[in-house]
């Protein structure tokens, strides 16, 4: 079986301007990528072309899922099939309450009416390793919670869908060290043979507690370098200059 994520020569426009000049990254099941760069350098994009978000139109390239080129896919169908994006600025919808919500995505993603009994009881037992209050469920989705609770609220339905591949579009955004600790903790709780990981960040701080396997780094719409979790440190410390000049020919 094809257990692999692959994003092959991916151009990517927003208004007839390039963004996405040609990436290329494959993930495996098992597998926690991270995605570094500096702003405007195309890491966005890159997630939301990935979910199909219609503002992003793909010029050329490929977007695999175990070996089956899904850019064809509606972002519904494409979240069916195994993908997950934890948004950078998750949305408020008012008037859906979070358990609505959940149940019908779960539903959806297992293709039939799951027992109500199994999916609280699961519901239940994610919400515990999350430190997430019942009361939540209650709540319209998003509206009106703070920053750390969208994004614990995120990392809930990713560990809820159970998808096959997530990728997390700046999920540290916002987020002070008690729930960076929190929405961590949660990340490895689902990391391990059935998951891979592509986690998109500007800092090495959440990379403290989601060790990764790989670091790429993204500079104007490329990946530029790869390297282990040592790369991370080192542009903690010396910024994303040094690596650009290294690409520029002596």
């Amino acid at each position: 079986m094809n257990d692999t994520f692959e994003i092959h020569d991916l151009h990517v426009s927003v208004e007839d301007k390039p963004i996405l000049k040609g990436v290329n990254l494959t993930i495996r099941k098992g597998e926690v990528h991270a995605l570094m760069g500096p702003n405007g350098s195309g890491k966005s994009t890159l997630a939301n072309s990935i979910m199909g978000h219609p503002k992003y139109t793909v010029t050329a390239g490929q977007i695999l899922l175990k070996g089956e080129n899904i850019l064809a896919l509606g972002t519904d169908e494409r979240a069916r099939k195994g993908l997950f994006l934890a948004f950078q600025y998750p949305c408020e919808v008012p008037g859906v309450r979070t358990a609505n919500f959940l149940r019908l995505a779960c539903n959806a993603r297992a293709g039939r009416d799951l027992d109500v009994m199994e999916f609280y009881d699961k519901l239940e037992a994610k919400m515990k390793v999350l430190d997430m209050d019942e009361k939540y469920l209650k709540r319209y989705l998003n509206e009106g919670f703070s920053g750390g609770e969208k994004k614990r609220n995120e990392i809930l339905q990713m560990m809820m869908l159970e998808p096959e591949f997530a990728v997390m579009d700046e999920t540290d955004s916002g987020l002070d060290i008690d729930a960076l600790k929190v929405v961590s903790h949660g990340v490895n709780q689902l990391r391990g043979p059935g998951l891979g990981i592509l986690i998109i960040t500007h800092y090495e701080r959440i990379l403290r507690y989601i060790n990764p396997d790989f670091i790429h780094i993204l500079v104007d719409g490329k990946i530029i370098k790869s390297g282990g979790p040592e790369l991370a440190g080192h542009l903690e410390e010396h910024g994303y200059d040094w690596i650009v000049k290294d690409q520029v020919p002596a």
